[in-house]
């Protein structure tokens, strides 16, 4: 029985309801089995959105031998497959690119979990979806239960096939619809029996194994409460759960059963709706796994990955006790672990990992996951560390011995005992571990340590005979001890050394989020990350910064040796990788499944959205970063990625603000000249119209008074619109200075005989205390510095005040000074009294009101003289307006 799908017209609605951030819908058709019929009612759904007017595509059908499923497909429009050539095969593969460049609203992908042929894009198919969804392409497509990854060992104890083809559960979480094709396992074998899944040869193939009723009502169980799963789940984050906050802690392996261990984790927090963190615990062994062992393990670490564990590295030769201190630091409340099945010691048998964790951590609930994995030599792979032979050190240990002997016959001089002699060989043997490299001195000084003690203080002296029947035992235990002395100093040494490794590693970390908080532009980010990566991993990088929509500006090299030749990192094709990284914002390049093929590995920098930038690492000739490095460089290039976010926030802000800036200066422009220059128009247009209709009529006195009203408001006008054009110039940056050396008593001049004809009413004076007191200045905006701050005192004092223009010289400043003594400026006017559009509460002699642009306008001239400008109050009474210019001196010889 087959589950009824939507109708049509919803279908159709769900498609064309495109998601916030532009990406596409997924539709998973799911079932337990080949043959229950995911194709034929994806293509069924298909034609019936189709024939609502959508545009539908069929990007890849699997070629089924089945004609009813297949008679589905006409009528749809079928991409042409990409044929690829291996091994003299033509092989068919969903064309990738086509269907990019095509951009249906829905298209069709059978087999979702199916390997690409080598040669294509991606390694696997799903992760062709996934770029389609992100390209805003919505898709339909098929998969089996036995696909998802973490069922994949528990659909292999059922039916004891191993599924190779495999497909991450998150991406099956994640897709909008997942539609259950289900139909009773006594049905789908009818369908089997009557060659309608398989032909002849692969279905009693398939019947023998794979399609027997116990397996098929087994996974047909699985399939469904894995959707149930899957509904409960999207409940939850709907409802912002929490859930009972657990916190599951594996451990990393190239054990062949950590698989097993990792899905089973996976599945636990799933259940109690947690987390899981996968732990690495790395030493010296875990450095040195060669072959399988180093390939299980990084297969164990992308699996977590996949599963979405959260990856963290420890460094110690301790497994158990670095896990249980990590544990216990980070709050985990449960740890699984896989039962050991690796041909252990006989002669000299350890305490088992279980055993360690349940004593160092017993607060904490310990899973254990049985291995009916084949037993393996755990360290069957391990690159022995080799002899190096080194004549200095080799010397160094002699001279050791040589110095404990000394030491020892003094000792024997003075009557010690023998056992005081066989310390000093203990500490010969301890300091050459220290001194020297490599466990073979260590050896090579404990062996000699015996002979020679034999050789000099046992009797008979000076022969490696003994006749003390219990020197043999002193022998043994001497050498024991040396060995197990120079094993704990060769571990102590390691221990310090990767402990220094760790230290310079998170040096690095930290300095880089210090130093990438200080830079000021993207140049200097990416410059100085590309350094830490360049000293972290001893390898050319290479990066490629943001230049528009889609695209890159050329990568800067940043090599480890001058003069290297990097022309092979940086072809077109590997520019290609890069900008595909860039546009969907994904890691590709050496070591992943996506381009495998490149010779950098490129990892997008990544903002809250988007890729802001990419970094190349080079991998060719070069060994791949191990897990501890990948994270550190991970967590670099995040703290890039914060960098440059900040920074493209920053400068996204600065011009959010100009802007701000600018419209409120148009709108208070517009707002001033709206009400202020009301007055004066109404003032002139009714004036103007007395004179018109009652010239006759009026009086000399009367006639005169009301052209000088006219001329007063018209003056005004004049003068506000000057202010506004300088104003304007300095806005858009267009006012350009014309310095010359100028003498004040004639800029004085020129001012006063420009000012406002009320200043007639007005005691004007000038101080000067030289008349060749000169400055440089541009006279025409000086000029008018003086007229404003002049007309100003006109307007705020009452007609007879004083007013003094003086100028003296201050250093090699000249300092200008406008004093009335007038009612003067409140304090707390006299910080604003620059700003633009600002008036204060005084009331005009005139009693009308100015825009608040003069004064302001006179700050913006003295600051690009260079000059400064302030206000004081003046004494007894007033104010006294000062600013500077530069001071020239008189040359008299001319």
């Amino acid at each position: 029985m087959r589950q009824d799908g939507p109708s049509p017209e919803r279908l159709l609605r769900q498609i064309r309801e495109g998601e916030p951030d532009g990406t596409g819908k997924l539709k998973i058709f799911f079932g337990y089995a080949a043959g229950v019929g995911k194709t034929y009612a994806m293509l069924e759904a298909a034609q019936r959105i189709k024939n609502s007017g959508a545009d539908v595509v069929a990007g890849y059908i699997e070629p089924h031998a089945r004609p009813e499923t297949m008679a589905l497909a006409a009528g749809l429009e079928q991409l042409p497959p990409l044929e690829i050539s291996y091994k003299g095969i033509k092989l068919k593969e969903f064309d990738l690119d086509a269907a990019l460049k095509r951009k249906p609203e829905l298209i069709l992908i059978d087999e979702l979990a199916h390997t690409n042929a080598e040669g294509c894009r991606h390694v696997k198919r799903y992760q062709d979806i996934e770029e389609l969804l992100r390209a805003g392409i919505n898709v339909f497509t098929t998969v089996n239960v036995q696909h998802l990854e973490s069922l994949n060992d528990i659909v292999a104890s059922i039916t004891g096939t191993i599924v190779t083809e495999r497909v991450p559960d998150s991406l099956f979480d994640a897709a909008e619809q997942v539609e259950v094709i289900d139909v009773e396992p006594d049905e789908l074998l009818e369908r089997m029996a009557a060659g309608k899944i398989y032909r002849e040869a692969q279905a009693e193939q398939a019947q023998a194994h794979f399609f027997v009723p116990k397996n098929l009502a087994a996974l047909r169980e699985i399939a469904l409460r894995r959707t149930a799963d899957r509904l409960n789940r999207s409940a939850i984050k709907e409802g912002n759960s929490n859930g009972a906050g657990e916190h599951i802690l594996i451990c990393l392996s190239a054990a062949p059963s950590n698989a097993k261990v990792i899905r089973t984790a996976a599945r636990i927090a799933e259940a109690f709706h947690g987390t899981f963190t996968a732990l690495l615990v790395e030493s010296d062994a875990t450095r040195e796994l060669r072959g399988d062992n180093q390939r299980r393990l990084r297969m164990n670490l992308r699996l977590a990955e996949q599963l979405g564990a959260k990856i963290a590295t420890v460094y110690g030769e301790d497994t158990a006790a670095q896990i249980a201190e990590y544990a216990k630091v980070s709050g985990m409340t449960k740890i699984v672990v896989g039962r050991t099945n690796h041909r252990r010691n006989r002669l000299f048998p350890k305490q088992n990992l279980i055993d360690r964790l349940t004593e160092l951590a017993p607060n904490l609930d310990i899973y254990v996951i049985p291995d009916s994995q084949p037993a393996y030599r755990k360290n069957r792979s391990l690159r022995k560390e080799p002899v190096s032979f080194s004549m200095i050190d080799l010397g160094k240990a002699l001279l050791t011995i040589a110095t404990a002997s000394l030491v020892g016959w003094l000792f024997d001089l003075a009557g010690f005992s023998e056992a005081n002699i066989i310390t000093i060989y203990i500490l010969g043997i301890l300091i050459t571990a220290i001194w020297t490299r490599g466990w073979f001195y260590s050896a090579f000084s404990s062996l000699l340590s015996v002979v020679v003690f034999n050789f000099l203080f046992t009797d008979p002296r000076f022969t490696l005979r003994a006749y003390d029947t219990g020197y043999p035992v002193t022998f043994a235990i001497m050498l024991v001890a040396g060995m197990i002395t120079s094993s704990l100093a060769m571990r102590i040494k390691t221990q310090a050394r990767q402990a220094a490794g760790k230290a310079y590693r998170t040096e690095v970390l930290l300095e880089t989020s210090q130093r990438l908080q200080k830079a000021e532009n993207e140049k200097e980010i990416l410059d100085f990350t590309a350094n830490q990566l360049k000293k972290l991993l001893g390898r050319p990088v290479f990066f490629y910064s943001s230049a528009g929509e889609d695209n890159l500006s050329p990568a800067p090299a940043y090599p480890v040796e001058r003069n290297s030749d990097l022309a092979q990192y940086l072809t077109a094709e590997e520019q290609a990788v890069a900008k595909w990284v860039y546009k969907n914002n994904k890691h590709a390049g050496a070591t992943t499944d996506t381009f495998p093929g490149s010779k950098c590995l490129y990892l997008a920098i990544r903002g809250k959205s988007r890729a802001l930038a990419v970094a190349g690492i080079a991998v060719e000739e070069y060994s791949v970063p191990d897990i501890f490095e990948k994270n550190l460089l991970v967590a670099i290039l995040d703290e890039c990625g914060m960098a440059l976010e900040k920074e493209k926030l920053d400068s996204e802000k600065k011009k959010a603000e100009l802007a701000a800036g600018q419209e409120a200066l148009r709108a208070n422009l517009l707002r001033a000249i709206s009400h202020d220059l009301r007055t004066p128009l109404t003032s002139i247009i009714g004036n103007a119209g007395i004179l018109m209709e009652n010239e006759e009529v009026l009086n000399e006195q009367k006639r005169h008074g009301l052209y000088a009203s006219i001329y007063d408001d018209s003056m005004w006008l004049m003068n506000l619109v000057e202010n506004l054009l300088s104003v304007t110039r300095i806005e858009n940056g267009t006012m350009h200075l014309k310095m010359e050396p100028e003498l004040m008593d004639e800029v004085f001049h020129e001012a006063l005989g420009h000012l406002d004809r009320r200043s007639s009413q007005y005691s004007i004076t000038t101080v000067l205390e030289d008349d060749l007191l000169m400055a440089e200045m541009d006279v025409r905006l000086i000029v008018q510095v003086i007229i404003n701050i002049v007309n100003n005192a006109v307007k705020y004092t009452p007609p007879g005040s004083h007013i003094e223009v003086s100028a003296r010289s201050a250093g090699q400043k000249v300092m200008v000074e406008i004093a009335d003594d007038g009612p003067g400026i409140p304090d707390h006017e006299k910080q604003h009294i620059f700003d633009m559009f600002y008036t204060a509460d005084n009331v005009r002699g005139d009693g009308r009101r100015g825009l608040g642009l003069g004064l302001s306008l006179c700050k913006s001239i003295v600051h690009a003289h260079g000059g400064t400008i302030s206000v004081r109050d003046n004494s007894p009474r007033g104010s006294v307006f000062c600013f500077t210019l530069q001071e020239v001196e008189v040359n008299t010889n001319e």
